[in-house]
């Protein structure tokens, strides 16, 4: 059985800072995830450009360089490999936690790789660095198991010369929209709220807004998908119900964490603030020695951590586990 100081579930940005931390204090670290490295930024839509400038990604004190102001999904998958491999972290990829059992200092981990291989882990301590992308909120209506129905865009070119539905109206859903139609789909969209929201950048909200008002992007608004079927979309709107010609739904309404793995484990949410229950100063659970990094520490507020501060956590950490294994507590 391999033995470690911490086990990282999650190979994120967030999970390479916090094993890089633990590295710099002399603890050994293995990261385990069941994707690749930086997975989730992997499954980001192709020619997604971040919101923020190059420093703010930055892990490792390793400088990230970027062609413009903002960096792209490509240059940032570069800079985490580039990392990862600076600092030798010990990563697991497509290998998944299963689960683990024991006790603060003596905790077993259950693993599984991508050919169903399974194996054994020894752990003193355990980070979660999960993030919430893996898991998109339905819409629990008939239909959403069909194969059209999709919850992550990547790019738009499958789509040309299809009719699309795309359910939300913040910023992946715009975006999505905008590139689809560009790229010769017929595109509406389906929003229950009054609008495109607030919080749509802006830069894409007047692009969006302008599309919609010139009927290049069909817009229901105060609407919602009722069913879904192989030919077509049911919607319910203020007029009355709406079917539509579909090819392809993106059902674009956000994503949260494994709330159920935190649960099965020992970690629970506030009930008044939906985030799971931790040390604010150590970022340790209600369960010893299990710690949260990154955006699952806001529980469903998924708005609140970002790269950007979630990279910080991994200090935080490291240092509240190596006061602790110093101190002999664990």
């Amino acid at each position: 059985m391999e033995q470690c100081d911490v086990a990282i579930v999650g190979a994120g940005p967030t999970g390479l800072a916090c094993g890089i931390e633990l590295q710099k204090r002399g603890l050994s670290a293995v990261l385990f995830d069941k994707g690749c490295v930086v997975n989730s930024i992997y499954h980001y839509p192709t020619n997604l450009v971040f919101f923020t400038t190059p420093e703010l990604l930055e892990i490792g004190d390793i400088p990230m360089t970027s062609l413009n102001e903002k960096p792209g999904r490509t240059e940032a998958l570069k800079y985490y490999r580039r990392v990862a491999d600076h600092y030798s972290l010990n990563v697991h990829q497509y290998e998944r936690v299963l689960g683990f059992d024991g006790s603060d200092g003596n905790f077993t981990l259950r693993t599984q790789n991508k050919t169903g291989d399974d194996f054994c882990y020894s752990a003193r301590k355990i980070i979660l660095a999960t993030g919430y992308y893996d898991i998109p909120n339905r819409l629990n209506v008939p239909g959403e198991e069909l194969e059209k129905v999709i919850h992550y865009y990547r790019e738009a070119h499958p789509y040309y010369n299809h009719d699309v539905v795309i359910v939300g109206a913040k910023n992946s859903a715009c975006i999505a929209a905008l590139e689809l139609f560009w790229t010769g789909a017929r595109v509406t969209l389906v929003h229950r709220g009054a609008g495109i929201s607030n919080n749509v950048k802006y830069w894409i909200r007047p692009n969006i807004e302008n599309r919609i008002k010139n009927g290049e992007v069909r817009a229901y608004f105060h609407s919602s998908v009722k069913e879904i079927r192989p030919h077509d979309v049911v919607l319910n709107t203020r007029e009355g119900e709406v079917v539509l010609k579909n090819d392809f739904v993106f059902a674009m309404t956000g994503y949260r964490p494994d709330f159920e793995f935190m649960a099965e484990h020992g970690i629970h949410l506030d009930h008044g603030t939906s985030k799971p229950i931790t040390d604010p100063y150590t970022l340790e659970s209600e369960r010893r020695g299990v710690y949260l990094a990154g955006v699952i520490v806001a529980g469903t507020h998924t708005n609140e951590i970002f790269i950007e501060n979630g990279r910080f956590h991994g200090k935080v950490i490291a240092e509240a586990i190596e006061k602790s294994i110093v101190s002999g507590t664990a």
